[in-house]
């Protein structure tokens, strides 16, 4: 892939602009320099939110079909451009190719959701209100209305799809989105502005600001900004609700899921499905993935007889260069996050923790790890790894596993190998997670449906229809006097 010998410009309300200053994205694989992108000063942050506050009340009115055709566009856009796109995802975050191009996919659907949603969302509900006496003759209209533009803050992990996440449900109820990008992936989201700004969509109504992090703060705090939807860490999360107690905040902000396999779950086929299940997912995004596995909680029944299974499949994996087609596990992000899931994997160790393959970095890339015997209070034991990791966790029964998965201050999702319906429904029941993927491991998201999590792991739901209406709420009108 060739790169831009200029920085690439941002998209200020629509049209694109250049700062005084540029910030280098590098590949974390080798460290080539992937593209530069310009910088938006703090007069023209003002001017985009300005533009974002002007063309509020115009942009709801717009009609549905205008907001749905502008999402349709892009997802005819993106399916045309999908190999340049996944070039470039991978180029920026370090993503395997196959994996790249599974997120372009996933865009496709997020887009695609939105314009459908667009069509049919805030038909509105009517509610005859006579069945008191003093109701006679009136009838409640209930409508949904945009809180006002959204303010949407996107993680490096997934730096197309967790935009889209932002931007489209924006788009489709019709509200502006200031879209702030990862600083270490800002290409992904520059390109997404390319798509919409081959739309109709007004001038203001969005705008792509690779502002640095430190800068963050003032867009927060901005009054006319009162919706935000934040993606990444817990501190900064928590924080950013901390300080805008009056504003709308989603917060997505990870886990430690586990993956539950039990006594049931027993058969060869059963455990080798597991297995290639949990060695994938521990590690599809070098670990990076808010739900990947990081917990296998194991019935004693089954446990001696999958813990082999898990390491060999781990162990076939391929660890390389994201461009290679045939590469499994990529780098993380940059050296620092390896050498950081170094330090956590040599304090289990030293705490007693059984390393059963793996353990090793080189330069950003850390192979794919399997632990045994974490203690509960290390790093590892007790928060995100957001890396190549897993522990294992023997347990006797039903009971002891869900206690085992709710014995954590995340609670995203959590998946869970049985046959057992009624395991499914007690599981569903008692376990403390946003999520509960059932044959399958917790790494599954539809992007139609509910995704969030509660405890650590946040507030609020994305999925399309489940981000409009955190977007909106609810305006009752009245009629009197009608004959009903």
């Amino acid at each position: 892939m060739t790169t831009a010998t200029s920085p690439h410009a941002f998209w200020l309300a629509g049209r694109q602009a250049t700062g005084d200053t540029t910030l280098d994205v590098t590949s974390p694989w080798d460290g080539r320099h992937v593209g530069s992108v310009s910088i938006p000063t703090a007069e023209q942050v003002e001017e985009a939110v300005a533009a974002a506050a002007a063309v509020t009340d115009a942009f709801s009115a717009a009609p549905a079909h205008v907001r749905a055709a502008a999402l349709d566009h892009v997802v005819t856009r993106l399916g045309e451009r999908t190999e340049e796109i996944a070039e470039l995802i991978s180029a920026e975050n370090g993503k395997p190719m196959k994996w790249a191009r599974g997120e372009v996919g996933r865009c496709v659907s997020v887009f695609r959701w939105a314009a459908e949603e667009a069509r049919r969302f805030n038909g509105g509900e009517a509610q005859r209100l006579d069945s008191d006496a003093g109701g006679t003759g009136r009838l409640a209209y209930t409508r949904r209305f945009p809180y006002g533009p959204v303010l949407g803050i996107a993680p490096f992990n997934f730096p197309l799809n967790l935009c889209a996440h932002k931007v489209a449900p924006a788009i489709a109820v019709g509200t502006p989105i200031i879209l702030k990008p990862a600083p270490a992936t800002p290409l992904s989201a520059l390109l997404l502005g390319e798509l919409l700004a081959e739309t109709d969509l007004p001038a203001g109504s969005w705008s792509v600001l690779p502002v640095p992090n430190d800068q963050m703060p003032s867009l927060v705090q901005d009054k006319r900004l009162p919706i935000i939807s934040f993606t990444g860490s817990a501190p900064v999360g928590w924080s950013i609700l901390d300080s805008v107690p009056r504003k709308r905040v989603t917060l997505e902000l990870g886990g430690n899921g586990a993956a539950v396999v039990l006594a049931d779950y027993s058969s060869e086929a059963d455990l080798d499905w597991a297995a290639q299940r949990i060695a994938t997912f521990s590690n599809y995004q070098a670990g990076q993935s808010c739900i990947s596995v990081q917990r296998v909680v194991a019935d004693a029944s089954v446990y001696d007889r999958l813990v082999p299974k898990i390491v060999a499949a781990v162990e076939s994996l391929a660890t390389g260069d994201p461009s290679d087609e045939a590469t499994d596990v990529g780098p993380l992000v940059s050296e620092d996050a390896a050498r950081r899931v170094e330090s956590w994997v040599e304090e289990a160790v030293s705490r007693g923790a059984k390393l059963l393959t793996g353990g090793k970095r080189e330069g950003a890339t850390y192979a794919p790890t399997v632990l045994e015997a974490v203690p509960a209070d290390t790093q590892i034991g007790c928060e995100e790894v957001f890396g190549p990791v897993m522990s294992l966790v023997k347990v006797e029964g039903e009971e002891a596993a869900f206690a085992a998965v709710n014995d954590s201050k995340y609670g995203l999702q959590a998946g869970l190998f049985t046959h057992d319906v009624q395991t499914a429904f007690r599981a569903h029941r008692s376990l403390e997670v946003g999520g509960v993927v059932v044959g399958d491991v917790p790494s599954y998201r539809a992007d139609q449906m509910p995704y969030g999590g509660i405890k650590d792991s946040g507030v609020g739901r994305e999925g399309v229809r489940f981000a409009m209406e955190d977007y909106t709420y609810e305006r009752v009108m009245v009629l009197t006097g009608l004959a009903l």
